[in-house]
């Protein structure tokens, strides 16, 4: 009996990457997806990984794990080879991160190619037919990486000419339009998928002049000692840089202030009030960036004035409040006053 191909398929969760893998599998191929997360995109699937497998098998019958791939990524961001694109989004270092990475797990899925859903001339910076060329030399996927969406506009793959993939009933799309992509998904039957969005958080024109300063140096944390968490933290809420040298973000929501409290560390302190609805405010790494405990003293007062500034006014006016301050294994709480004037609008970051 003759053993079924597999190809692996690097899988965003939009519509071509699914539709991709669609293609290759209808030829009887068994197609295993990857879905690599990082603090920039898709990072809440680490949370529930299994529920995510089984949602994307139920919609589209597709085979997916999940990759963390945080670590690399933020050291991708410290010096990228072909630099970034509109925002803060090193596009073409992205990819050929992804399919190096691809490509090194090919021999323990027992795959024999790989696939992306990646549509020649749909995107102007990462998807021109120089760019997608770049883009395999580099990731060492020339010849294995098959693009089903665009395969007739490219040249034959290894599993074309091999007689793995039948070429001709593969596809010739091109452009931005994506009617032939929404047609394509009723003949398979695919009637829920994401709308087309860019889902990296480092093309946000805001969120992306943050991480960009962190990595230019203007931050209190070197880049070199950056982690996942912290991303996290500087993409939620508001974002301080206290006097006294610390580093605090306060929510902007119950979302926000959720996070902040699964974000905390050790070394951090959570400010918040229980009895009164306003912002939780994330002091941030403690031990690493105060040299005396006066400095400390005086920021965390900031820190809860602030969350007393934030708080839902009453009678049209800011009052004060009780406030708790989680630090350490230790929880107390005072009665606080709002930070007064507008200064703090200079600790904005």
């Amino acid at each position: 009996m003759k053993k079924q191909t597999t190809a692996l398929a690097l899988f965003s969760g939009g519509l071509d990457s699914i539709l991709a893998a669609r293609v290759v599998a209808a030829q009887g191929i068994r197609v295993v997806a990857v879905k690599f997360v990082s603090p920039f995109f898709d990072y809440p699937i680490l949370s529930e990984p299994g529920t995510y497998r089984q949602r994307i098998e139920k919609l589209y019958g597709i085979e997916v794990m999940v990759e963390d791939i945080s670590e690399q990524y933020l050291m991708l961001l410290r010096q990228p080879v072909y630099g970034f694109g509109k925002n803060f989004n090193p596009c073409i270092d992205c990819k050929i991160f992804m399919f190096d990475r691809a490509r090194q797990m090919m021999d323990e899925m027992g795959a024999s190619f790989m696939i992306s859903g990646e549509v020649l001339g749909q995107r102007p910076m990462s998807q021109r037919r120089d760019t997608l060329n770049i883009i395999e030399r580099d990731s060492g996927s020339r010849n294995i990486l098959l693009r089903p969406l665009s395969a007739k506009l490219l040249r034959p793959t290894d599993a074309e000419e091999q007689g793995l993939v039948d070429r001709s009933r593969l596809l010739d799309f091109s452009g931005r339009s994506r009617s032939r992509q929404i047609a394509l998904a009723e003949d398979f039957g695919i009637t829920e998928f994401p709308a087309p969005a860019g889902g990296c958080r480092l093309a946000d024109p805001i969120l992306s002049k943050r991480i960009a300063g962190v990595y230019a140096g203007d931050f209190v944390i070197a880049p070199k000692n950056i982690d996942s968490s912290d991303i996290l933290c500087l993409m939620t809420g508001r974002q301080f840089l206290l006097p006294g040298g610390g580093w605090l973000v306060l929510g902007r929501n119950e979302k926000d202030n959720q996070v902040l409290e699964r974000l905390k560390k050790t070394d951090d302190i959570l400010i918040y009030m229980h009895e009164h609805p306003g912002p939780t405010a994330l002091l941030r790494r403690t031990d690493a960036l105060y040299d005396s405990a006066a400095k400390l003293a005086a920021d965390k007062e900031l820190a809860m004035g602030l969350v007393v500034r934030y708080a839902k006014k009453v009678d049209g006016r800011c009052r004060p409040q009780v406030v708790l301050v989680h630090e350490g294994g230790d929880i107390s709480c005072r009665r606080q006053e709002p930070v007064e004037g507008l200064e703090y609008r200079d600790w904005m970051l």
